[in-house]
């Protein structure tokens, strides 16, 4: 039982990885990097997420190594608190409240039991640098409202501040400020730059800062592309700066080699470059890394470098500028055009990621499996050229084909438009295009769809348009004497008084086809492709279209501009009943009558979860964010919930994801979900992916494997291996450290006896034969006997390796009568 208040919107999985700079452990065996709500850790050499550390009720915004002790990591995040992890064992240790909103960390070696915080002010963009001391009392959670005023009026983002030579001084920019504070001296020093007042020096404002680790030398972005270091800082009037130009965009980030020796930058150009002693000439490059670079960052052993990209990427790169390592997340594209969907063969997420490319991401493992170039033509990252942009995408005949659209507005009377459809390849494991079709319609597609229905004999296809049609395509089979042709073709065209079509959808069995030509909601058969009936209400264009679902199969949804929610019912074709509401999403459960639907006004955006059939909601959440939600998707559970309360068994069978404006992915979380991503679930989720070998029989794992129905059935009668889980020389072996396990002999005659069966347990081979059988059943039990024996037997033959063949008791009586039977006239032949 799950309880009520553990529900909670959070930051799932492809929530940004380069948020934040990413943080080397001290030996680069780990990398840890901010995850929406989580931290997690990855590997540098297998790029798996070893760890996920979870605790935070907020977005984290900060992650530091503990200065003190480096197998410990300080986190912050908005819900103000600052949290100190064993990262090794993912164990959460101790909890500062701060009681601010939290926007940056920082640690420095000198400063023992304190941390600097970057805090926002009374006004909305105003944020202040303080020193936070972190009190030691042994209980978990700690109050630290002791707070030290460092720095005023910085930057938000933690690449415009930077401590330098071992915590003397810190540096903060913004604008066209550069802040030195002294900490000896407690003063601070302001240099300006030109402001944007003046033309010529339009691009002078700072984007991020570094300081040497050895020198006094503070090294500048600019928007102009243009690295400023600076020297003699310390004297307002004999500071001196020289100029590193190579970006011809903005330097995205900066950072020192461990030695000092090299300082990298990165920037929109895809390049990481390094600068060898500061100095023009000595240049070396690592160019084509796909995306703009946003951070980067410096192992403390200095062997290892990291890059977070603009597409959610982190690239782990050796020193010598190879790449060692990928970590690819939820790629965020300028604007979501396809949606959100569901791969039925995968599982995984998909959407449009890279320009012309469908990524399909694993919600359970939150990394992305692979990409599908769509468009098939290489990419020119210019902003003044007109791209092809893949526009819609849908699923079908339970992922077996997949619809693409795609166009090219260079002027509105010149529209390019292509359809795709691509078939799924059970050899390669992917798809493969199998029908391309050119100008399908003659203006903007609005919409497509697929008939999923199991009954449907031909894969069908609906596509709407902005030209007044809506078209049916359907899968046809030309093969000849000399070749297969098979592929798509238009089987029907139809259209409502020249309105345009805005939107589509198949009812659950497949024998209706919804269409929406603006404020009008007309309904076809989808075997006759006669239309039935229409639906006009007058309150606005229709947004979405939705049929009801199992029991509530007999309504249609419909949500117009004018911020009205309809539901039709089809059997009266009168309308049921209206809701004023400003729907921005509405999905269907594919396992339940349910249907939520997200509502945006001034305040936020608000949930709605309903059945069609009653027009009161089964649950409401006001404000799950405060952006605005533009699309949304139910994801199938594999295990399903187990929710009591009526208000939340909506989220038994399914997830709801939702995607914001910011392209923030999120979904309602409990307790109990989050307790999967834990190192002991995934421990066990290992051991559950293990072959088959000798030692995982002992454990008695193979048994969950079989059918639960045969094991009642052979229960009786099998030998069976016992179940070893709760001897303490398995959990020994198991679960303790290897430096605290006793010795391997103290252990051994445990292991050994744990291995050997009980006498208990006896075969039938081991009866002795003087043992005298009751043969009190009668002739018509044997023959059921037999025969039950007989449907056992041929059902076990999958475990033929395992069991032991049985005799049936008839055939045991048989045994014993030739048993009887005198055979000694034999001898006299």
């Amino acid at each position: 039982m799950v309880e009520e208040e553990s529900v909670r919107v959070v930051h799932c999985g492809g929530s940004e990885l380069n948020f934040r700079r990413a943080v080397f452990s001290a030996d680069s065996k780990y990398i840890f990097c901010v995850s929406g709500d989580f931290v997690k850790v990855y590997s540098t050499t297998t790029e798996e997420c070893v760890h996920i550390l979870q605790g935070h009720r907020d977005l984290v915004t900060g992650i530091q190594l503990n200065p003190s002790n480096y197998l410990q990591l300080y986190s912050c995040s908005l819900d103000g608190t600052i949290k100190l992890w064993d990262y090794l064992d993912g164990i959460l240790i101790k909890t500062f409240l701060v009681g601010h909103k939290l926007h940056a960390l920082f640690t420095v070696a000198h400063a023992e039991d304190s941390v600097f915080v970057t805090i926002n002010k009374e006004e909305p963009d105003i944020f202040q640098l303080v020193l936070v001391k972190l009190p030691k009392f042994p209980s978990q959670e700690i109050e630290a409202k002791e707070l030290s005023f460092v720095l005023d009026y910085i930057n938000q983002s933690p690449k415009c501040i930077a401590f330098g030579r071992e915590g003397e001084y810190v540096a903060a920019v913004r604008d066209f400020y550069l802040s030195v504070y002294f900490f000896k001296k407690k003063t601070t020093s302001r240099y300006t730059l030109s402001s944007s007042k003046n033309k010529k020096h339009a691009k002078n404002s700072f984007t991020c800062v570094a300081c040497h680790p050895k020198e006094d030398c503070i090294a500048s972005g600019h928007m102009d592309g243009k690295i400023r270091l600076w020297r003699n800082f310390d004297d307002d009037k004999k500071y001196t700066y020289t100029c590193l130009h190579w970006h011809h965009d903005l330097v995205m980030d900066l950072a020192f080699s461990v030695t000092g020796a090299s300082l990298l930058s990165g920037g929109r150009e895809c390049v990481l470059v390094e600068w060898r002693d500061a100095a023009e000439k000595n240049k070396e490059f690592l160019p084509r890394l796909g995306a703009s670079v946003e951070h980067i960052s410096v192992s403390p052993a200095g062997d290892l470098f990291c890059t977070s990209h603009s597409d959610n990427k982190i690239m782990v790169i050796h020193r010598n500028l190879d790449t060692s390592a990928v970590i690819q997340g939820l790629v965020k594209d300028r604007s979501i055009l396809t949606g959100l969907m569901i791969d039925p063969k995968t599982k995984a997420l998909v959407l449009n990621g890279k320009p012309g490319h469908l990524q399909f991401y694993s919600l359970q493992s939150d990394k992305q499996l692979y990409n599908l170039d769509i468009v098939q033509q290489e990419y020119i990252n210019d902003s003044d050229l007109i791209q092809i942009e893949l526009t819609k995408a849908a699923f079908g005949c339970f992922g077996n084909w997949l619809a693409t659209v795609e166009q090219r507005e260079e002027k509105e009377t010149e529209l390019e438009l292509q359809m795709k459809l691509w078939k799924y390849n059970k050899k390669t494991q992917g798809f493969v295009l199998n029908t391309k079709i050119s100008m399908p319609h003659d203006d903007h597609i609005t919409a497509l769809c697929f008939c999923n229905a199991e009954r449907s004999e031909t894969p069908t296809l609906v596509t709407a348009s902005k030209d007044g049609h809506f078209k049916v395509w359907i899968l046809t089979d030309d093969s000849d004497i000399y070749k297969n042709a098979v592929g798509w073709t238009c089987d029907f065209v139809g259209s409502y008084h020249k309105y345009q079509a805005t939107g589509c959808c198949f009812s659950e069995d497949g024998s209706l086809l919804a269409v929406s030509f603006e404020e009008i909601v007309t309904i076809w058969d989808s075997e006759t492709w006669e239309l039935k009936c229409t639906f006009c209400q007058r309150a606005g264009k229709i947004r979405h279209l939705c049929f009801g679902r199992l029991t509530c199969s007999k309504y249609l949804l419909g949500d117009t501009e004018n911020g009205i929610l309809c539901c039709w019912n089809l059997l009266s074709c009168a309308l049921e009943w209206s809701a004023k509401l400003n729907v921005r999403v509405m999905e269907p459960d594919p396992h339940s009558e349910n249907v939520a639907a997200v509502s945006w006004s001034s305040g936020g955006s608000d949930l709605f979860v309903f059945k069609p059939s009653e027009p009161r909601p089964l649950y409401i959440q006001k404000n799950i964010t405060r952006e605005e939600v533009q699309w949304g998707v139910f994801v199938p559970r594999d295990v399903p919930d187990s929710f009591t309360s009526e208000a939340y068994q909506w989220l038994n069978r399914s997830q709801f994801y939702f995607l914001t404006k910011s392209q923030s992915l999120l979904t309602f979380s409990t307790k109990s979900a989050e307790e999967k991503l834990t190192p002991t679930s995934k421990q066990l989720l290992a051991e559950e992916s293990l072959p088959t070998t000798p030692f995982y029989f002992i454990l008695g794992k193979h048994r969950q494997q079989e059918d639960k129905k045969l094991n009642e059935a052979l229960e009786s009668e099998l030998v069976q291996l016992p179940l070893t889980e709760n001897i303490p020389a398995i959990n020994e072996l198991l679960h303790t450290p290897a430096h605290v396990l006793p010795s391997a002999s103290f252990l051994c005659s445990l292991f050994v006896n744990s291995l050997l069966l009980s006498e208990e347990t006896r075969s039938a081979e081991e009866i002795p034969d003087d043992v005298s059988m009751e043969e009190k059943e009668s002739d018509d039990s044997d023959e059921e006997n037999n025969v039950t024996e007989h449907v056992q037997d041929t059902q076990s033959a999958a475990l033929e390796e395992d069991i032991v063949y049985q005799l049936s008791k008839s055939e045991e009586k048989e045994l014993r009568k030739f048993r009887k039977v005198d055979y000694s006239w034999i001898a006299a032949l």
